[in-house]
C-alpha cells in the first residue's frame, strides 16, 4: 500500500481514548508510510515486534506458568513423591517467595517438568486442552479471551498499513503458537520465544521430534534482541512491552538503536479495578522509557475497553 495510511477516515483504534499516546501511534503510522515523507519506509523494514505477557494479554498470573501448575498437579497426582520434591513442592503449594528467592532456575526446572521429555505433538496437545478448559482465576473469562483489545487492534491496524508483526515473548514459543493465529492472527512463524533443546528422533518406527530437557534459549532481556537478529535479520522499526520485570528493555533500546524512525511503546499496569496495578521495585523500564523517550500507555487513562472479548461490556 502506498500512499495515505489506511484507516484515514475510520478510526482504527476504536478502543482506544482520544489522547497523546493514541495520537503518537497514528503519527507514526502516517509518516513511514507516505511515501512523500522523510521517515517514509519501504514496505520490507515495516517490522514490529510484540512481547506477549503482560503486553498483548495479563501476565498475573502468567498464563503459561499456569498450564504448567495445572500439568504439575496432573503428574503429581500420578507420582504423589512430587509433592515432597523441590521446586515442585513450593509450586504445588504455590509457595511465591520460595520462587522469589531461588529466582529463574527453580520456575525453569518447574518448565522442564512439565514441558519436556515428550514429543512435539504430545505438547501441543496438552496446551490444546489447557486452553479448551481453562480460566483467569481472578477474571473469570478463558484464557483464551483475555487478549488486550487495544492491541489486537494495534496489531491489525499495523498489518493494515504493511507491517509485518512478530511476537517475542519469554514464553516458549510452542505454547504461544497455540494460540496466536486465534488470538492475534498472527501465523506460527512470526513467534519468537523461549525454547527447549529438539532432537529428531524414531519411536516405534514413526520419526518424531523429542523435547528435552535443557534450556535452549531463555528470551528474555538480551537474548530478546539476539533471537530477533537470528529470526528476522534486522531491527524492528516499532517495539512493544510492558513494566514488570525489566524484561523487554533491551528489545526496545534495540528497535531504537537503528537509523530512522521508530516506535517503542510501554504498556504500564496501573488499573486495578479492570485489570491490576503493579511496578518494579527498581522502576527499570519506566526510568528507560524516561530516559529514552519510549510512550508509556497507563491502561487505566490510555485504554477505553480492555479485553478483547469482555466479561461484560
Amino acid at each position: 500500500m502506498n500512499g495515505e495510511p489506511k484507516s484515514l477516515f475510520a478510526d482504527p483504534l476504536p478502543s482506544w481514548n482520544q489522547g497523546a499516546v493514541k495520537q503518537s501511534i497514528l503519527d507514526f503510522v502516517s509518516r513511514v508510510t507516505k511515501e512523500d515523507s522523510p521517515d517514509f519506509l519501504p514496505p520490507v523494514d515495516r517490522i514490529a515486534t510484540f512481547d506477549n505477557d503482560g503486553t498483548l494479554w495479563p501476565e498475573k498470573p502468567i498464563v503459561e506458568l499456569y498450564f504448567a501448575l495445572t500439568r504439575l498437579e496432573a503428574l503429581a497426582a500420578e507420582v504423589p513423591s512430587l509433592k515432597e520434591q523441590q521446586p515442585f513442592k513450593a509450586a504445588l503449594e504455590r509457595d511465591i517467595p520460595y520462587f522469589l528467592k531461588t529466582g529463574h532456575e527453580a520456575a525453569l526446572e518447574v518448565l522442564a517438568k512439565t514441558h519436556a521429555n515428550m514429543s512435539q505433538e504430545q505438547f501441543e496437545q496438552e496446551a490444546r486442552k489447557f486452553f479448551e478448559v481453562a480460566t483467569h482465576p481472578r477474571l473469570g473469562m478463558p484464557f483464551i479471551q483475555i487478549a488486550f483489545r487495544p492491541m489486537v487492534e494495534l496489531l491489525e491496524y499495523l498489518r493494515a498499513n504493511q507491517f509485518v508483526t512478530w511476537i517475542c515473548s519469554g514464553g516458549t514459543i510452542e505454547f504461544i503458537r497455540i494460540v496466536a493465529p486465534q488470538i492475534y492472527s498472527i501465523p506460527l512463524a512470526q513467534v519468537i520465544g523461549s525454547s527447549f533443546k529438539l532432537e529428531y528422533i524414531e519411536q516405534n518406527g514413526v520419526p518424531i521430534i523429542w523435547r528435552g530437557s535443557e534450556i535452549a534459549s531463555y528470551n528474555d532481556r538480551a537474548v530478546k534482541p539476539t533471537n530477533i537478529a537470528t529470526r528476522i535479520g534486522k531491527r524492528p522499526v516499532f517495539a512493544a512491552g510492558n513494566v514488570f520485570s525489566g524484561g523487554d528493555i533491551q528489545m526496545l533500546r534495540y528497535s531504537q538503536g537503528q537509523p530512522g524512525a521508530s516506535f517503542q511503546l510501554l504498556v504500564h499496569h496501573d488499573d486495578a479495578d479492570r485489570e491490576f496495578a503493579y511496578d518494579e521495585k527498581n522502576n527499570a523500564s519506566l526510568e528507560a522509557a524516561k530516559t529514552y523517550g519510549w510512550t508509556i500507555v497507563s491502561i487505566k487513562n490510555d485504554w477505553k475497553t480492555i479485553f478483547h472479548h469482555p466479561k461484560t461490556d
